[in-house]
């Protein structure tokens, strides 16, 4: 009998040792942290693992009377919607389950922005920046947030990018993302509300492997224009940030995202257009809604190119804007300083005219003009050509005492410089008198002309063939 009564207390403490080492402590992936700052009057996503068929309960101090409850799946995940107000903060969030809790403080409402793609978006003060020391002891900003998202690649779906959310200091600024950084300054300033930027960059890299691998693999003309050679060292292979910098970002409740990205697709610029188009829809299916999405055009650069490559990359992040709904292009070929520098260290330009586009589209709090003129139709008129723009209804420019980079040619395809007059339509009358029947024109196509054409708010004209 006692043999068997210690047998039955072996058993219950057995039993008890599994069920204690079968608890799962609840946990958040690393973009719910201290600093972090969530969107402003939405339904904030918030999700992590646990103890299967537990229940997790989710407290933000915005509105502390209010708790919300999440079931545990099979898997050890839950998921939960969070309401959250208008912005302000600090605030706190508290996420348990009756066994462990965590706590999380310094927590803001306001804005939240996706920023990503290659090098000139991944570029920090450090790495070059104008007015550098200016800029970075004027960055003591702390209601803007910056997380950064380190640079990892996989071949596989991840559900963490182990980033981190740092309070905007002139320390932290210098070595961040000065593109997301002057974004999220100068939308701060404008909607005096707190802003979160989220970078997930890696310079080099080709917009394949920001795609997910079905989508590039699952298309001919993408998969078969992909780049060949990859590196151990360098992520080249169609998905791998995708899966490890992008997916696990998405479900995460943001305004928009901003893309600057095309320099390393130049060998392969024939199907960049539905690559960025492929890619940015790819994002909004996983995210599960259709979010702005606003690019900047690549810039001048001495490629030394054999076919224009370039100029292709830009006609193309063009193309994009004409044929996918909520998008814009930022044109910076006036930000260039040095044409051969391929990183432009001109970026309070870049950042702010991306924050227009946001302003203007997303927010509705500027009015007028707030982008770039582009080529909207070209007529052939006897001897010349007419050009028509977008937003140039308050005046078109050139800063110089001629027209740089605007070429006209016959149908003999031989392009010469152009003489150029501006109507009082806003138009550009373009000929040359070695032309007497004009068939089309160019402006800045190719690798690097910079272009002296602006409209009156100072946005650059931009580049253009009508010969396509």
């Amino acid at each position: 009998m006692k043999k068997i009564s210690l047998l039955f207390l072996s058993i219950l403490s057995g039993m008890g040792l599994c069920q204690a080492q079968s608890y799962t402590p609840v946990s958040l992936p690393s973009m719910f942290a201290d600093h972090m700052v969530l969107q402003q009057n939405s339904s904030a996503s918030v999700w992590g693992w646990g103890t299967a068929s537990s229940t997790v309960k989710i407290i933000g101090s915005w509105a502390e009377k209010d708790t919300i409850s999440a079931p545990v799946d099979c898997f050890g995940q839950w998921k939960a919607v969070l309401p959250t107000g208008k912005s302000g903060g600090p605030y706190t969030l508290q996420v348990f389950d009756g066994t462990s809790k965590i706590v999380l403080n310094d927590i803001l409402l306001g804005e939240v922005w996706l920023c990503s793609g290659q090098s000139n978006m991944e570029w920090t003060p450090i790495n070059g920046l104008t007015d550098m020391e200016r800029e970075v002891a004027d960055a003591n900003c702390p209601d803007i947030r910056i997380f950064h998202a380190p640079k990892r690649a996989s071949r596989s779906l991840q559900e963490d990018c182990f980033g981190q959310w740092d309070v905007c200091t002139p320390e932290v600024m210098r070595e961040r993302s000065s593109v997301a950084y002057f974004f999220a300054r100068h939308l701060r300033d404008s909607l005096q509300v707190p802003v979160g930027v989220m970078v997930a960059a890696w310079g080099g890299t080709p917009a394949e492997s920001w795609t997910p691998t079905e989508i590039v693999q699952g298309n001919p003309d993408l998969n078969n224009n992909q780049i060949k050679q990859t590196y151990p060292w360098w992520p080249m292979e169609a998905g791998v940030l995708y899966n490890q910098m992008i997916h696990p970002l998405l479900p995460f409740t943001f305004a928009g995202a901003i893309w600057y990205q095309g320099e390393a697709n130049r060998d392969n610029f024939e199907h960049y257009g539905l690559l960025i188009k492929s890619m940015i829809e790819s994002w909004r299916r996983e995210a599960g809604r259709c979010f702005p999405f606003y690019q900047v055009q690549i810039a001048p650069f001495l490629y030394k190119s054999n076919n224009n490559e370039a100029a292709f990359i830009r006609e193309a992040q063009e193309w994009v804007v004409r044929h996918t709904e909520k998008t814009g292009l930022v044109v910076a070929s006036d930000c260039v300083e040095d044409v051969s520098t391929i990183h432009p260290i001109n970026k309070r330009p870049v950042g702010k005219r991306l924050a227009d586009l946001a302003l203007a589209k997303n927010y509705k709090t500027l009015a007028g003009v707030h982008e770039s003129p582009f080529l909207r139709r070209c007529e052939v008129k006897e001897d010349k050509l007419v050009l028509t723009f977008s937003s140039v209804q308050n005046g078109i420019v050139c800063r110089d005492k001629e027209v740089k980079g605007l070429e006209i040619a016959g149908p003999d395809g031989i392009f010469v410089k152009a003489k150029v007059v501006i109507n009082n339509k806003n138009q550009l009358v373009v000929s040359s008198p070695e032309v007497k029947t004009p068939v089309s024109a160019r402006y800045c196509f190719d690798d690097a002309t910079v272009g002296n054409l602006f409209n009156k708010e100072g946005y650059p004209v931009a580049p253009f063939r009508t010969d396509m």
